[in-house]
Order: C-alpha cells, then structure tokens, then sequence
C-alpha cells in the first residue's frame, strides 16, 4: 500500500476522537493504489477543543478534503461555506470537501445506505419497515427510504421512545412523510412490527466489538426468508443480529457494504472518480479476517 508523498500528492484524511480503530484509511488508500490515483489519506486525533485548529491546519496545509467522525460530525456544520441537502437533513457532516479556501459539506452515509440496499428497492418500497435507533445513522436511512424506496410504513424502535418521536416530527415537517409509528424497544411489544416488516435495520451500536454478544433483538422467530436485516455495526462482520436473522432464512446485508459504499461517495466527491468497491471491500474483508 502507498505510503509515500511527493509535492503533487493530493492530501485527504480523517479528523476524529478516537480514531484508533478505524478502517478509513486502509480503504482510502487501496482504493487509491487500485486507481493509481496520486492521493494519499491521513488520520488525525482530534480532540473537541482543538477542532476550528484542525481544520484551519487542514486548509493551510492545501488539503483536498477531509473525513469527519465521532465527536465531530455536528460541530462541524458551523466551519461550512455549504451544507449539501442529505447533510442538511441527517444533521451531520461526515464527508468535507475544500476549494479554493470554502468548505463543503456532505453526508455521504445516505449514498451508502441506498447502494447496500439498492438490489432489494422493489421489495421495499410500498411495504413496512423497521429502523431501530435515533441517531445519525438512523437518520441517514430514514431519509434514504423515504426519499429512494418510498415504504407504505416506517417503525421507528428506541430505548427513548422520546427520541424517536422527535425523528418522526423532524421528517414529518422537513419531508412531508408521516406514515410512521414510534415504539419502545420492547422485544415482546415490537414482535409484530417486526414479524410485519420487509425491512429490519439496526442503526445502534448494539453488537459491535467487544461486546458482540449482544443484539438488538434476541428471538430468531422474529425473522423469515421474506426478510432483510441490515446492521450498520461493522465489527464484527457478522453480528449476533445477522446470524440469528440468517439462521432463520432471513437475507443480511452486513455494516462492511455500508463502511465501504459511503466511503466510495467521499472517494468521488474528492476525486471526481468511481472507487472499485468490490475490490475495496474484499481486501478490507481479507484484512479483518487475518
């Protein structure tokens, strides 16, 4: 893998706290050797204090752009000349790109979220589905599925029912979308919801490393072959949620399709090239599993 720079290099990175665990700059730069793309991607620690630093560095030093993550993602926003619309709507930045000077904001979550779910559009649209969580990355597939998939229904599930009646009333008035329920995560409450529902998507980070015991949901009976699970959680690759789905006929989309296609739209916006996402995701596939 690329780990060198010259004058002409085109600087891309990652800005965070904690960033230790993250695979964005393995699939940045495989995806930048596969292209023979003269770019190579940095991260860097940083802490909330030091944020308008950072950025203000970023800029000097003549980035082309830049990730952003954990606790960063709203913040953000205020450092913006434009603020792209699924940016906008999903409340968070995680995608940065600079140009002569002005910063522009994405969230590219949104465009992983619709191609790790593309192939199944048909089966999604007009019927019910299920997106447990109230965060960001619950807001990015709630405004992908209304705005790409159109479902007859969605079942907003949180621990804060609150939480998730907030979503409702955001996406109500912002999107014009109101066929919507607002549940309580409450296994033996939502079992119908779930039973209901083509879709079932975990936007939490119930079940990621080290606690990969855990799931959202615990009863495979829940699940059925007319079904698809899709959790964001990426490590472990496979979840307890998506083996209990899977042992019960349910089809799975795993968090890795997810990491990788909402970093090939980052990719793009940077480069104005396709990144080669199956190559991508079989070597970082290929890493994790060493």
């Amino acid at each position: 893998m690329k780990d060198s720079m010259h004058l002409k290099t085109q600087l891309v990175g990652l800005i965070g706290h904690p960033i230790k665990h993250t695979y964005s700059p393995f699939i940045h730069n495989i995806a930048f050797e596969l292209t023979g793309l003269d770019y190579i991607y940095l991260p860097f620690n940083v802490v909330p204090a030091n944020l308008k630093s950072a950025i203000k560095g970023l800029v000097a030093l003549g980035y082309r752009g830049f990730n952003v993550t954990i606790p960063h993602k709203v913040k953000v926003k205020e450092f913006m000349s434009k603020v792209s619309e699924e940016a906008s709507f999903v409340g968070a930045i995680n995608t940065v790109l600079i140009e002569e000077g002005k910063l522009f904001g994405y969230n590219t979550d949104v465009a992983g979220a619709l191609e790790s779910l593309y192939s199944y559009r048909k089966e999604i649209s007009d019927n019910e589905c299920v997106v447990i969580g109230a965060g960001g990355s619950a807001r990015a597939v709630i405004y992908t599925l209304i705005k790409h998939f159109r479902p007859s229904k969605i079942h907003l599930v949180n621990r804060t029912e609150q939480r998730a009646e907030t979503l409702r009333q955001f996406f109500k008035t912002k999107m014009k979308f109101d066929a919507f329920t607002v549940n309580e995560l409450m296994p033996p409450d939502i079992k119908d919801i779930i039973k209901n529902s083509v879709l079932i998507v975990n936007a939490t980070s119930v079940g990621m490393y080290p606690d990969e015991d855990d799931a959202v949901l615990t009863q495979k009976d829940l699940f059925s072959k007319q079904q698809i699970v899709f959790d964001l959680v990426y490590n472990p690759v496979q979840t307890k949620l998506l083996k209990l789905a899977q042992s019960n006929g349910a089809r799975t989309v795993d968090g890795i399709k997810m990491l990788v296609n909402q970093a090939a739209k980052s990719f793009e916006i940077w480069t104005g090239e396709k990144m080669p996402v199956e190559q991508v995701e079989k070597a970082l596939l290929l890493k994790i599993n060493k």
